[in-house]
């Protein structure tokens, strides 16, 4: 009830202020899934500076929206509920990484462009309108009515996304992402130099032995919090089973994370999952061990070995979200069911690198590093 109080609030001032006229090169940040540096939007708004100083810019953050939820100050509740509408109704371009659902309540004003460039790369697993069911599906569809531009890697994922977000395939623009720009660009960097500074930074920070290899593991965020206890376990016999020669960084949902007290779960193992940019610790990673998570899609870039832990496979598939694709066939990797065999992958090194080249070409159109330029030619 109080947050559909909120939703109206937040239309009722938005509409008033849409009595003022649109301001020419205003932009309006929606970063409620991540306000870090390496994020697409950030890079935009970076980009967007450096291309014309006159543009302006205002920002409703992951950091807002936790500040009102926990009612923290009548100065942050003003300002969430009076100014953030007055700078949406007023913006000529929203940016924005996550679905806004304050946008079921109103309606975009002719000449703004609402541009969605999502915080996951690509999908292996079910969302939004195919998963969502009642009330949420309904305001998703209808908040996500307001997007004019989805940008996306690939022409491959648009059917996809068409239903996921409700929208029309027309409205999906297959240009890349700007955060694929700069993973590729830091990968270049770093093998022209033969020096990788995210490895260094991390290993440094985390105090890490030099000597050791890193293997991140990223499992996808389960909707049943009765699931994590299991994970922690399956965390405990991992780290158990490897050889010293490897160390376990973790990569949780940060609801998840929360609840992980890696001291308690053994030296070999790092809590990576309140680092802002997750590029950096793809990039310090030396093999990546996940599920169904999207992070797959930005780790292919840097042809690494993957390999897929789907120990809840079955129960994933018939009782989650379920997928969108044949996923033994589609992951570019080995897929592993027991620890066991996660274990016995490693030491033997069966990999299966020789999938990932098509897994990337089937899902990047470009990797030219220019996705952030075409973007800005479009909102042009």
């Amino acid at each position: 009830m109080k947050k559909t109080f909120g939703y109206y609030l937040f239309a009722l001032v938005y509409n008033v202020c849409k009595l003022i006229p649109i301001k020419r090169k205003r932009v309006f940040c929606i970063m409620t899934h991540d306000e870090g540096e390496g994020s697409n939007v950030a890079i935009v708004v970076g980009a967007l500076k450096k291309y014309d100083q006159s543009y302006t810019f205002s920002y409703l953050t992951r950091s807002d929206t936790r500040a009102v939820k926990s009612l923290s100050g009548i100065k942050m509740l003003l300002g969430f509920f009076f100014r953030k509408p007055y700078e949406l109704a007023r913006a000529e371009i929203v940016l924005m990484d996550n679905v806004f659902l304050p946008y079921a309540y109103l309606h975009r004003r002719e000449g703004t462009k609402v541009i969605q460039l999502w915080h996951g790369t690509g999908t292996i697993k079910k969302f939004g309108q195919d998963v969502n069911q009642g009330h949420l599906k309904m305001l998703e569809k209808k908040a996500n009515a307001n997007i004019t531009h989805l940008i996306v890697n690939s022409p491959s994922i648009k059917k996809v996304y068409s239903g996921a977000f409700g929208i029309k395939e027309e409205r999906i623009y297959p240009i890349g992402l700007p955060k694929t720009d700069e993973l590729l660009l830091r990968i270049k960097k770093a093998e022209a130099a033969g020096k990788w500074p995210d490895k260094e930074y991390i290993f440094h920070k985390y105090n890490i032995p030099a000597e050791k290899k890193l293997i991140l593991y990223a499992p996808t965020f389960r909707d049943t919090p009765e699931q994590n206890p299991r994970l922690i376990e399956l965390i405990k016999e991992l780290s158990q089973e490897l050889s010293q020669e490897y160390c376990l960084g973790l990569r949780l949902h940060p609801h998840i994370a929360n609840s992980f007290k890696t001291e308690a779960l053994g030296d070999n193992i790092y809590q990576l999952s309140y680092e802002k940019d997750v590029n950096t610790v793809l990039l310090a990673a030396d093999l990546l061990i996940t599920d169904y998570s999207s992070i797959v899609f930005e780790y292919s870039l840097l042809k690494r070995p993957m390999i897929f832990y789907a120990y809840d496979y079955e129960e994933f598939s018939d009782q989650g979200r379920g997928f969108y694709y044949d996923y033994h066939s589609f992951v570019p990797g080995p897929v592993a069911y027991t620890c066991d065999e996660v274990v016995d992958i490693i030491l033997e090194k069966e990999f299966e690198l020789y999938r990932i080249d098509e897994f990337v070409h089937n899902n990047y159109i470009y990797t030219d590093q220019n996705a952030t330029e075409r973007l800005i030619e479009l909102l042009k």
